[in-house]
């Protein structure tokens, strides 16, 4: 069975270093990017499977660059991934196309399991 390949979008390096070690065993990481013009010049190249995506980014933000990515990547699927919790930012990811909303300080365990539902 061919494995997810996975985009991560987020611009906190620690952060990432630390998603790469929890995705690697069951995921392909096919890139990582910090910014969200970034995102959308490396997701049509790359062709991921699940776009992982902070809410927070410079340059463009996630929701911003989530809805272009709908034309971009139309296959694509966006897991968003913030520290913010309030409903708003919630429900503007899944307008924005998110097939999950997973706040940073969930545990690995709940992270791994909105990638496999998407």
């Amino acid at each position: 069975m061919r494995r997810a390949r996975i985009l991560l979008a987020d611009d906190h390096t620690l952060f990432v270093e630390a998603l790469q070690k929890v995705l690697e065993p069951e995921f392909e990481l096919v890139g990582q990017v910090g910014d969200g013009r970034a995102l959308l010049e490396a997701a049509p190249r790359l062709e991921p499977d699940v776009i992982l995506i902070d809410l927070s980014m410079p340059l463009l933000n996630g929701i911003d660059a989530a809805h272009q990515l709908k034309r971009l990547v139309p296959k694509s699927r966006m897991v968003f991934l913030s520290m913010h919790g309030d409903p708003t930012y919630v429900t503007e990811a899944f307008r924005a196309g998110a097939v999950a909303y997973v706040l940073k300080r969930s545990s690995a365990t709940e992270l791994l399991q909105a990638i496999r539902a998407a």
